[in-house]
């Protein structure tokens, strides 16, 4: 009898610990419904915008560069709004709970992007085809401002402490996911359809797919809940909180945290926009690939990074946030030098070992940001002070990045001055993470009680 009791007893870890498992994996497949959803509308966008909207939104001029650098611009438009969308969602995140607010961005983003797929081009109404485009793209970006903190703090605060690299990497994983739902999208459509019919009505039916991928989205994370270390923070806070907006508390308090997280993004932003948008325009304008060629060569690319992100988390896991990101960081600054001159050669095989390439390279400094971010920032904050590191920089960083490289081709007929500037991202980026501290394995209610002990306010420490 005693030995069966025994046995019973040195199962319960284990039974408790497969629960806890399972139950993390129903909020990392909640987190990345979501930002499959969102990213597979953001990047749409991006793509149309280098394979559509520069000839159905503009006047043409009779130099396809040029709509292309109009459409880039527009493209950009979005990640302005994107700050603003972090620090509304991040603020009202912090106080009502992760769940509730990632649930209304899904659902906004879902909707600009149907009615993006409805509108009639430059020959119908002229020049408001492109305002009706740029207001559609500000509250796409407004509302997607407020998806990538949410989702990752989900899956961060409900991690152990051991392992939140690998599972926070998780969220991340769903950016190459929603790009390789999109390509793959736009490739079918390309691939069926004379590229008249395509240009006419079929780029729309992949914006109008949207609708499907959000209902998903929006289903799986209706069957999670915040984690329990929110919920204690949010009882601990709520009167503070009431007469203190959160982003003043993270610029007097966590100044530091916040340049590191800014200036962190700019190797892993530029050098992905590069690769992934404006290696699309290059393709075709430079190496002469057609559409679905180039598609099917981004397709493998995506293919592979799904897989490279959570692996590099796990390995920041095992090494260090640090070492990760700072190696990734600084490949950053060669890739330039080698990926251009391999796409050149117009071998389909070294085109996509290039993209990969890229790719692999920027999981080494996009896998570790989440768990870093998290561990650096006090609970009653988290949402909002990632948010705005995370939106911020890209408004200087990826959001600009196609634009600059389309005109740095166009003025030099060269990629060498591209490469130079992924040269001065990789700098930048170096510089900021090497200013931060070592934050593999922390738990998350010690950094609660040093951001009370550095703040003074006792009533943030845990019981």
């Amino acid at each position: 009898m005693t030995t069966t009791t025994n046995a019973s007893a040195q199962d319960l870890p284990s039974h408790e610990t497969r629960t806890a498992t399972a139950g993390l994996k129903r909020v990392v497949a909640a987190a990345m419904a979501g930002t499959v959803a969102e990213w597979y509308e953001f990047f749409l966008y991006g793509t149309a915008s280098a394979l559509v909207f520069g000839k159905l939104f503009f006047q043409q001029t009779g130099n396809a560069i040029d709509g292309i650098i109009a459409a880039f611009a527009l493209y950009a438009v979005g990640f302005l709004a994107r700050p603003l969308g972090g620090l509304v969602f991040g603020h009202f995140g912090d106080k009502l709970g992760r769940k509730h607010l990632l649930q209304i961005s899904l659902v906004i983003v879902g909707i600009t992007t149907f009615l993006m797929g409805c509108l009639p081009g430059f020959a119908s109404i002229g020049y408001a085809a492109p305002i009706l485009l740029v207001l559609l793209r500000l509250i796409q970006g407004f509302a997607f401002g407020g998806e990538w903190g949410g989702a990752i703090l989900l899956v961060s605060e409900h991690s152990p402490d051991d392992r939140r690299g690998f599972w926070a990497s998780w969220p991340q994983a769903g950016v190459p996911l929603g790009n390789l739902l999109a390509t793959l999208a736009l490739l079918a459509l390309s691939a069926t359809l004379s590229e008249e019919e395509f240009l006419a009505w079929g780029w729309r039916v992949a914006f109008w797919l949207s609708v499907v991928v959000v209902a998903i989205g929006y289903w799986v994370r209706t069957r999670v809940d915040d984690a329990p270390i929110f919920k204690q923070a949010q009882a601990r806070h709520q009167a503070r909180a009431a007469r203190q907006l959160g982003v003043v508390e993270v610029l007097k308090h966590h100044r530091r945290a916040v340049l590191v997280g800014l200036g962190a993004r700019f190797a892993e932003n530029i050098l992905y926009y590069t690769v992934v948008t404006f290696s699309i325009t290059y393709l075709g304008l430079v190496v002469h690939k057609d559409t679905s060629q180039i598609l099917l060569l981004m397709f493998g690319a995506h293919f592979l990074h799904f897989f490279l992100i959570p692996l590099m988390g796990h390995l920041s896991d095992k090494v260090g946030r640090k070492p990760v990101y700072l190696t990734g960081a600084v490949l950053t600054g060669f890739w330039g030098f080698v990926g251009f001159p391999m796409m050149d050669t117009g071998n389909d095989w070294l085109i996509m070992a290039a993209i990969t390439l890229g790719l692999a390279i920027q999981s080494m400094t996009y896998a570790p940001y989440s768990a870093l971010m998290a561990e650096m920032f006090p609970t009653h904050v988290r949402y909002t002070a990632l948010s705005l590191c995370y939106q911020v920089a890209p408004i200087f960083a990826g959001s600009l990045a196609p634009l600059i490289a389309v005109s740095l081709l166009k003025q030099y007929q060269s990629s060498t001055p591209i490469a130079w500037y992924l040269v001065a991202a990789s700098a930048l980026s170096v510089l900021a993470v090497g200013l931060a501290r070592e934050t593999r394995g922390k738990s998350l209610h010690a950094v609660d009680a040093e951001a009370a002990a550095k703040t003074g306010l006792q009533g943030t420490r845990n019981p």
